[in-house]
């Protein structure tokens, strides 16, 4: 399948039995090569609808301390951009249809040069990325990638704080879809208010055709479940790198994070978007 329209095929998808789609986010590489490649190839099986992959940094200041410490695990083990493309070459082996996403920093995209890291990941099966540190007016170098033969949706990030002239602004050039931080801290922080979120959803929706996907702060089945409601995606991180910490010494790691990912799914699959 083009990698243009894995993301747009599988909201569609979704968007017809009025769901959401479960987005799981999990760090290259933790806790090693092995198993996190294990991990990332159940991930559909499991209920995942698209998959997140972050790609180790050393000094991610968006994330809390929970993928922070697994950035640090992978970059112990070696993993780099390098070896997070071949885990999507691997993974696009046996599956085809998938979207995945990369979520990163822009220091090491452009260490590495922007033209080689798009036409890279283009090739591994990369549909989408997200640099979170890299601001709306600052991202003119990174959109040409979002055109042409091999195409990348960008994928732009909005906040409770965001004003509406803003929101229209970054949907205008934002692809694949609209990245919605549901609380003004760092990944892995409580959500507090349902009621803002709702609000944006809809004022979102008035302005763009971009599917809408919460995260951050979303650490329980029930929570991703209300969330669904007002959202085209829910994205769970944090809760399942935990399950990684917790199981890291034992051989059910595996099955562990595998059988959270199963609990989300469900939960937000019996959710009816609004």
């Amino acid at each position: 399948m083009s990698n243009r329209c894995r993301i747009k095929s599988k909201f569609d998808f979704l968007k017809e039995r009025n769901q959401s789609a479960l987005v799981v986010f999990l760090t290259a590489g933790d806790p090693n090569i092995q198993i996190s490649e294990k991990i990332i190839r159940g991930l559909p099986k499991a209920g995942a609808d698209i998959i997140e992959i972050g790609m180790p940094f050393s000094d991610p200041m968006a994330d809390g301390p929970v993928i922070q410490r697994s950035y640090n695990r992978a970059l112990k083990n070696g993993n780099y951009i390098s070896k997070t493309l071949e885990l999507v070459r691997s993974f696009r082996k046996q599956d085809d249809t998938t979207p995945i996403i990369l979520m990163g920093y822009y220091n090491p995209i452009y260490q590495i040069g922007l033209k080689k890291f798009f036409s890279d990941a283009y090739d591994a099966g990369v549909d989408g990325l997200l640099v979170v540190d890299l601001p709306p007016e600052e991202d003119k170098d990174i959109l040409k990638y979002s055109k042409g033969k091999k195409k990348i949706n960008i994928i732009k990030l909005t906040t409770p704080t965001t004003d509406k002239q803003r929101i229209i602004n970054i949907a205008k050039s934002a692809s694949g879809f609209i990245y919605y931080v549901s609380i003004a801290g760092i990944t892995g922080s409580k959500i507090n208010n349902f009621k803002n979120i709702e609000k944006t959803y809809k004022r979102l929706k008035k302005n763009t055709n971009l599917p809408f996907v919460i995260g951050f702060g979303i650490n329980t089945p029930n929570k991703a479940k209300s969330l669904a409601k007002y959202a085209d995606g829910i994205v769970v991180g944090s809760a399942l790198i935990k399950e990684i910490e917790k199981s890291i010494n034992y051989r059910n790691v595996i099955n562990n994070v595998l059988g959270l990912v199963r609990k989300y799914s469900n939960a937000i699959k019996k959710a009816r978007i609004t």
